[in-house]
């Protein structure tokens, strides 16, 4: 709930009190009229005089004393000038009402008995309580949507230092290739320029967002998967696959390419032999499945498979797909696979 929210339901909860408060003695005090036709302007006056000094009590105690209770911590001072402003509304409002009311017209000496002065007092000091119990309302309500958008906007900082880890591990990884590229005179320099140009400019501007649209995802990943195939020189199988209908489904940014980094990372040795990557992405109706299997080119150390990419995009996908993802990573005999479910919200 924001902060706006909870102002709302509080006023809400204002005016819902004091509607049925209002109904509830104006119906109380027409009972007590003398006579078989009401006065209105007599009625009216009595419930305006008794709702119109409950008020000013109750909500100078709203504003002004219980919050200087709340943050000076003095009680023996909150309730003297309680006691102070209590009392002098309540004689303020009795004699007002003996002056403005003809007696004739309600039972004799009521106005002047001790219960017609408890109910008043009663009643008033109803109002003030449960008033007071809605000042508490706010501000528990206040303090929950502050810790709410505090979390919220720690959850933001964090997946933002998160994306940001991705982009230099990528840019540094390209940025050897590319050297290496250009070292050996490699005619293929200005492509893998090229396609570096449109992976940064997804890096720099959709990734900002905090969902994307999968097809774009998907290119990204090509991107990627075109600049290693340039650098092996397409001299070992990679495979990529997608299946379904990707059209308006929409996904974290930058959720698959660390897997896909790790595959050629620990899928691809300098011998290239009997190396191979395949990949594939998936979208059965609201569910997407994407698949990464590498071959195994030695016996590394598990430490490699799950350093801080694979760590980084766990906490992400906790962040992102709280109970809606399902992430399996299996160290199987010739190959390394990861698997992803994810719900497209």
């Amino acid at each position: 709930m924001t902060l706006k929210a909870s102002r709302s339901r509080v006023l809400l909860l204002h005016l819902s009190f004091w509607s049925v408060y209002l109904s509830f003695f104006l119906y109380q005090v027409s009972s007590y009229q003398r006579g078989d036709e009401l006065e209105w302007d007599r009625i009216l006056i009595t419930v305006f005089t008794h709702v119109f000094f409950a008020a000013v009590i109750s909500y100078i105690n709203y504003f002004y004393l219980l919050p200087q209770l709340l943050e000076r911590k003095r009680i023996f001072a909150y309730l003297v000038k309680f006691v102070l402003l209590f009392t002098l509304i309540i004689v303020i409002r009795i004699e007002l009402n003996r002056y403005l009311l003809d007696m004739q017209h309600f039972r004799t000496g009521y106005m002047d008995s001790t219960r017609f002065i408890v109910q008043v007092v009663t009643s008033n000091l109803f109002i003030v309580i449960f008033v007071g119990m809605l000042r508490f309302a706010q501000d528990w309500f206040e303090l929950d949507a502050k810790r709410k958008e505090i979390e919220h906007e720690k959850l933001i900082a964090e997946l933002n230092f998160l994306k940001a880890q991705i982009n230099p591990h990528f840019l540094f990884n390209t940025l050897n290739n590319l050297y290496y590229l250009a070292y050996s005179k490699s005619d293929n320099t200005t492509e893998v320029i090229d396609k570096l140009s449109k992976m940064m400019r997804y890096m720099i501007y959709d990734s900002n967002h905090p969902k994307v649209l999968l097809s774009k995802e998907v290119e990204y990943m090509k991107n990627y998967v075109s600049l290693e195939r340039l650098r092996l020189n397409n001299e070992i199988p990679i495979e990529f696959e997608v299946k379904g209908n990707l059209d308006d489904c929409q996904i974290a940014p930058l959720i698959f390419i660390t897997f896909l980094e790790n595959a050629f990372k620990h899928g691809v040795s300098n011998a290239k032999n009997d190396c191979w990557v395949k990949v594939l992405v998936e979208v059965n109706g609201k569910e997407c499945i994407y698949t990464v299997e590498n071959s195994k080119v030695s016996r590394q150390q598990e430490e490699g498979k799950s350093g801080i990419g694979l760590s980084n995009i766990k906490r992400r996908l906790e962040l992102s797909y709280p109970n809606d993802h399902e992430l399996q990573v299996k160290n199987l005999k010739d190959s390394y696979l990861v698997q992803l479910k994810l719900n497209l919200i």
